[in-house]
């Protein structure tokens, strides 16, 4: 990557140093925008299309304007190249533009920016906790992909006090939703045990339950390995977990979890609330990081 990082914003390609964006930017001032990231394979943005389709249905559901999808693909790889950016994440940021002191949009438009940078650098399992804060999988951003993420932040920081990597969420009904960035899948039964076999099913929490809708969610549920269902937040109880490590069968409890996003792909979860989990990776897990390496293998926008 070259030394000085280059951005694109509102139609130019400017250095970091160079890049502007108004005090009175209503994504500044109220978190109204919102966002894609993407990673990069082999110079190319990976799922371009599916990741395009989702920052649309974000702006529809926000009232915002965007670009056509070629001003974004042409911002994207002029990022792509001028960063000499082979591997990494690329962000698509879109706000309401400079507005008034307030919640209304000024008449200015939006303020658009494509900035790119390395891959964070993810370890091979994560440590989660279950944060006390139910999301509202009712509301009028619920499904969307905002740059309002204050909420998030505050689970993080909740996790990190506890010695946690991520952050899960339940919703008000009652059931597992997402984590502070990423998408969750459960094994159900099977026993962990580590080895292969097992039996058990995959599941991962279904659009109604308020939870974003992944990419790489999306193409693992396409690639078969899992199917959406809602899951008792009651399952990933303290009491609940120590009740499936101790069965040697595992029982209809948690066995395994992973978490998947654009950037940690799928990430096996080791524990919850400081329970470990009966495997990490389980066989379940195992099967679906091997069936998304072969989609992503197949192609760059699948």
């Amino acid at each position: 990557m070259s030394t000085a990082a280059h951005v694109w914003i509102n139609g130019s390609l400017v250095t970091e140093g160079e890049a502007r964006v108004s005090p009175f930017d209503h994504g500044l001032l109220t978190g109204d925008g919102v966002f894609e990231t993407l990673k990069v394979v082999g110079g190319r943005p990976f799922a371009w299309r599916r990741h395009v389709e989702r920052l649309a249905g974000s702006a529809q559901g926000m009232g915002l304007p965007l670009p056509s999808v070629l001003t974004l693909r042409t911002a994207v790889d002029a990022v792509v190249a001028a960063n000499g950016l082979a591997s990494g994440r690329l962000r698509i940021t879109v706000t309401g533009g400079p507005s008034p002191l307030g919640s209304d949009r000024g008449r200015d438009g939006p303020t658009v920016i494509v900035a790119g940078g390395p891959l964070p650098s993810w370890p091979a399992s994560v440590d989660v906790v279950v944060v006390p804060w139910p999301r509202n999988e009712r509301g009028a951003l619920a499904g969307l992909k905002t740059i309002s993420y204050g909420e998030n932040v505050v689970a993080l920081a909740y996790a990190r006090e506890r010695d946690a990597g991520e952050a899960l969420f339940g919703n008000l009904a009652g059931n597992l939703c997402e984590g502070t960035g990423t998408n969750v899948f459960v094994g159900l039964g099977g026993g962990g045990g580590g080895g292969g076999g097992g039996g058990g099913r995959l599941v991962t929490p279904p659009l109604s339950s308020g939870c974003l809708a992944g990419v790489t969610r999306a193409l693992l549920l396409e690639a078969g390995v899992a199917v959406e269902e809602d899951v008792p937040l009651s399952a990933l109880s303290s009491t609940a977990l120590s009740k499936t490590a101790l069965s040697s069968s595992g029982g209809a409890g948690v066995s395994e979890a992973f978490v998947s996003s654009t950037t940690r792909d799928v990430q096996p979860i080791s524990s919850i609330d400081g329970v470990p989990l009966p495997a990490c990776p389980g066989p379940l897990t195992a099967a679906a990081a091997a069936a998304f390496a072969e989609v992503v293998r197949r192609s760059d926008d699948p």
